[in-house]
């Protein structure tokens, strides 16, 4: 019987993971190939006017645009902070193997290797989400320093004003991208408490997060369509657009 058990860590704990890996390879092609039917697209899209509205008029707008920017700072400190702080629990658990665990509740290996596999995991995890925020601070405080750009000033020719919106913009949503990978780096930290408990636990807990954030991530609405081209060739595609293939450089190639 125990033998059976532990089969199961062999079958159910690599099918749980394929199945968040296949869900996300699927996103991320959904992103690439159709991002308006995405919420992170149509955010990406979002972002860009959003960062050029703020860019229009510096002496009115640097406040707002920097107090946003802030906010997400701020999210992603916490989600940091967070991510450490439970990097250091894991560990202190890993390093305290002397406790008995046979009156855990666990359905599957309990030897000493596998619960070291398991600590490890978790704690790999909140290493790699401490690493993704701390690179989305990193962007957003470069980007609330060039929002502020009087970039009209400098120049008054309008290919130099959009160069300087687009470089910003792309600043913004490499933040919020890092910040997304950061949050999913969390979600992904679920099942793997969860595999503690066996790898039932653990599987069943894959299947419900992917059905979770299908419906998180995708978008259901149909709104207008409006093409934004600018002088130097450039298109933006809003939320019910055409379904062909957007300028890659408007979108995540590595979500």
């Amino acid at each position: 019987m125990t033998i059976e058990k532990t089969y199961l860590d062999y079958i159910l704990v690599p099918m749980g993971i394929l199945l968040m890996v296949a869900y996300h390879l699927w996103l991320l092609y959904r992103i690439v190939k159709h991002p308006t039917k995405t919420v992170i697209g149509v955010n990406a899209i979002n972002r860009r006017f959003w960062v050029r509205a703020m860019m229009e008029d510096v002496s009115k707008n640097g406040v707002l645009a920097v107090q946003t920017l802030r906010n997400n700072i701020m999210a992603s400190t916490l989600l940091a902070s967070t991510a450490i702080m439970l990097s250091s629990l894991i560990a202190v658990l890993m390093t305290s193997g002397s406790s008995d665990r046979s009156f855990w509740f666990v359905f599957g290996d309990r030897s000493d290797r596998a619960f070291s596999i398991k600590f490890f995991s978790i704690l790999v995890c909140f290493l790699v989400a401490f690493f993704l925020n701390l690179q989305s601070i990193r962007y957003y405080s470069h980007a609330s320093l060039l929002v502020n750009v009087p970039f009209k000033k400098m120049s008054q020719h309008q290919h130099h004003h959009l160069l300087t919106a687009e470089y910003v913009a792309t600043t913004v949503n490499r933040g919020s991208y890092f910040w997304s990978l950061g949050l999913r780096a969390f979600y992904f930290s679920f099942p793997l408490f969860l595999w503690i408990f066996g790898p039932l636990a653990m599987f069943s807990c894959c299947s419900a997060l992917v059905f979770m954030l299908y419906f998180l991530d995708a978008t259901f609405q149909f709104g207008w369509g409006v093409g934004v081209i600018d002088e130097i060739g450039h298109k933006d595609e809003e939320l019910g657009g055409s379904e062909g293939d957007p300028n890659p450089s408007n979108f995540p190639q590595g979500t």
